[in-house]
């Protein structure tokens, strides 16, 4: 509270009243400056563990968790039938049980993308990131990477899961180890390539509602129309056209990835024509995961920071 002493008497030219400088106790911050590094940090562990809604209320869990349990739920189930009453091999391949989570994953990420971005859009939440040495670049990259993060916790680890129980069930060892790895290799491609889809369309409206039917949208056009070229292909008697069609469809793209580059029976059954297709099917993929981290930074560049 101001006192009498506190006040300045000193008469003010044309009878205007003095004015007065009051202590609110701010004070300078003396502590250390963690800079854009824990920054960038902080946004992408904020961002991962909102994917499974931690952080966020009860509500925001069920969705993620729910389906992250339908996803791990099979392989366990192989693990104890493989333990119980024993076998030489599993009843399928880690690249063919990340193909039949396909669907599961498409979910996930049409319903968590526009929560890592959308949200900070409607609510101009990106002015106050923008405002600090956290540059545009950062957030997409912290975005990015998150969103990958939580993709490849989404199919890793039920073939992790799967992995364990062929260990317990005493399945050789190197030859279990060897697929496992080839499997996370298919994760986390998929990990790329639903995320970057998910979060370009995404970062295109503040609406989460429109973000999540625009996903899933996408990714069921993209799936159905590469089915069907590759039907028609097949009724023609065009293999190599049916071999590509694949290419059309963000799975498929990763399974002719595997195939080509580690030898695999398809699982949908053709497989890209030699090394020519091998080389195709991976620089499509490298020029999608480029063109969706470039459309990201493009987009965020026209964010006004006011």
């Amino acid at each position: 509270m101001q006192t009498p002493a506190d006040r300045d008497t000193t008469p003010v030219p044309n009878g205007g009243a003095a004015g007065v400088i009051h202590d609110i106790g701010y004070q300078r911050y003396d502590g250390s400056r963690l800079g854009r590094g824990y920054l960038l940090r902080t946004l992408f562990l904020d961002t991962l563990r909102g994917c499974y809604g931690f952080g966020r209320s009860a509500k925001s869990k069920i969705m993620p968790l729910v389906l992250f349990g339908f996803g791990c739920l099979p392989a366990i189930i192989i693990a104890v039938i493989l333990n119980a009453f024993g076998g030489e091999e599993l009843p399928m391949t880690y690249p063919e049980y990340l193909w039949t989570l396909s669907m599961l994953v498409s979910i996930y990420v049409a319903g968590q993308a526009p929560q890592a971005v959308s949200r900070d859009l409607r609510f101009r939440a990106t002015s106050l990131y923008f405002s600090r040495p956290l540059r545009r670049g950062d957030y997409v990259v912290a975005k990015f990477a998150a969103m990958t993060a939580a993709v490849l916790i989404f199919t890793g680890v039920p073939m992790l899961i799967l992995y364990l129980g062929t260990l317990l069930a005493k399945l050789p060892f190197w030859e279990q180890t060897g697929d496992v790895l080839v499997g996370l290799v298919g994760a986390l491609l998929t990990a790329l390539v639903l995320g970057g889809i998910s979060l370009v369309i995404a970062a295109i409206t503040p609406r989460r509602g429109f973000g999540v039917a625009a996903i899933i949208t996408v990714l069921l056009v993209a799936n159905s129309v590469a089915g069907v070229v590759f039907g028609v292909a097949q009724e023609t008697g065009r293999e190599t056209l049916s071999a590509y069609a694949w290419v059309l469809s963000p799975t498929g793209l990763v399974d002719g990835v595997l195939v080509g580059l580690f030898d695999l029976p398809a699982v949908n059954g053709v497989s890209p024509p030699g090394t020519t297709g091998c080389l195709v099917y991976l620089s499509v993929t490298v020029l999608l995961v480029s063109a969706c981290a470039g459309l990201l930074l493009g987009r965020y560049r026209k964010v006004s920071v006011s």
